[in-house]
Order: structure tokens, then sequence, then C-alpha cells
């Protein structure tokens, strides 16, 4: 198996920027297994495929405002900050994080990075919520490093970090400012620690959720923190050399059970 056998040509503008709204009126592709056969439905049309006593597992993860982009203070040169992780075996009050630095080869330990309020079109004049001093290199080739993250004025370092920072949306979405909620899940737990949506569950509804427990199906959640890796492009001719990071998930005994 080689990574090229999954090419396939795919148009910028077949790529939508937006969310369907309603988000369950999307498309959906059914494979039928037994004969081949593909049908073209909408996402409501779930429930069709779905039969009293089935169980429908969902990734409750909540994404969190991970990318930043601020100014060296330096130099006043942009740079974007994505954040992997809290390092709390480094720093018991959170403070020190796992990161992702653009450009990465200037941004030396010791360097600090300023974020503004508004973050990715905050104007000069907007104030200076958050810093970031560079720790430590973390896997140099790919820009990873430890910043220690410390919040201005009076805030707590989350408030800083959601005034400063943007969801990160895939690579493909260029287009897209809309409401930031439409990339969460509608059960998505409230605390954050994901870098990217589940996006498969994106398209579900309460209406749709209440609907398909109705019918008798159950439906259980567990959470998988999904990382930055999930935007990293696989450059191994091998797909099986890819290597990208782990993720955490916790799954609660009643869903083990359950599954």
């Amino acid at each position: 198996m080689r990574t090229d056998d999954f090419d396939y040509n795919l148009p910028e503008e077949r790529i939508a920027q937006a969310p369907a709204e309603p988000r369950d009126s999307c498309r959906l592709l059914v494979l039928h297994r037994e004969d081949g056969r593909i049908e073209h439905k909408h996402f409501t049309d779930i429930v069709e495929y779905l039969e009293p006593g089935d169980l429908v597992v969902v990734n409750q993860t909540r994404v969190m405002p991970a990318r930043l982009v601020g100014k060296k203070q330096n130099t006043g040169g942009v740079s974007e900050t994505l954040l992997l992780k809290r390092r709390e075996d480094i720093d018991a009050l959170g403070s020190v994080w796992e990161c992702l630095v653009n450009p990465g080869k200037r941004l030396k330990p010791g360097a600090v990075i300023e974020y503004r309020a508004g973050g990715l079109h905050a104007p000069d004049s907007a104030p200076v919520v958050l810093t970031g001093t560079i720790v430590d290199f973390v896997d140099d080739n790919r820009g990873g490093r430890l910043v220690r993250f410390e919040a201005q004025g009076d805030r707590t370092l989350d408030e800083a970090i959601h005034e400063a920072g943007h969801v990160p949306l895939p690579p493909y979405i260029t287009q897209y400012e809309g409401d930031p909620e439409k990339y969460q899940t509608v059960y998505a737990m409230q605390d954050e620690h994901s870098a990217a949506a589940p996006t498969a569950g994106l398209h579900f509804t309460p209406e749709l959720i209440e609907t398909i427990k109705t019918k008798g199906v159950q439906w259980a959640s567990v959470e998988l923190e999904v990382g930055i890796d999930t935007f990293r492009l696989v450059t191994e001719d091998d797909p099986t050399k890819h290597v990208i990071h782990t993720e955490r998930y916790h799954v609660a005994p009643e869903v083990v059970e359950a599954v």
C-alpha cells in the first residue's frame, strides 16, 4: 500500500467554505456493503439506517481557541502559535504549553510574543492581553516549542487565551468568518481540550438526536482530544511511516460496557 493509492481529484470550488444550515441538511453518501450500491441522501436520513438497540457513540470533546496570532516583541514580526497541550508536568499552574510556532526558526528560547485582544484581526491599538515566552525546543523540525504564557491585567490565563485566540479551522477552509460555535458539536462538553472538531458529529442537531433516541437507539459519549496533527499532511510514500502525536482519551466504564 502506498500513500498515492488514495490520491483523487477534488476541485477547490467543491469544498464548502461555510457549514450547512441547518446542520443536518448536508448531504449523506450511503454505500450498501452487500451489493456496492450508492445512494445520495441528506444527513437527516441517517435515522433510516439505525435500528432499535443500535448504539451511537459520539466524541463530546470541545474545540479550544488554539490558534494565536501575535507579534514578536523585539521586531514586530507576525507569528502564529498553535496550542497543543498543557504541560502540567513542567508547571502545575498550567502556564506552560507545548505549541507549534510559525515561523519556527526565528523563535528561540527567550523570545517573547505579544497577543492582542481580537487576535488575528486586532489593530495595533488593541490591548496586549497575553504574552508568550519561548522556553525550549520540542521537535524543532516541525516548529515545536514549549511556551510559558502570562495573562496581562486582571485576566486569568484562560480568559486571555479566549480573548486572543481563534478556533483553528482546517487549512482548506479559507473564507469562513462566521459564528465559531458552528465548529462545535451541539453535544460538546464545557471543558475545551481539542485543537480541532470531531467533524463527523457537526451535522447532528438536538432535534435529530431526539428522533434517533425516540426510535430506541442508544446514545453514548466518549472524549478524544483531537490534536493539531489531524491537519498534518502525509508526506511519506509509505503511510505506515507517517508519525503523529498521541491523543488523550477518556471512556467511562458504563460506555465500555455498552459498547
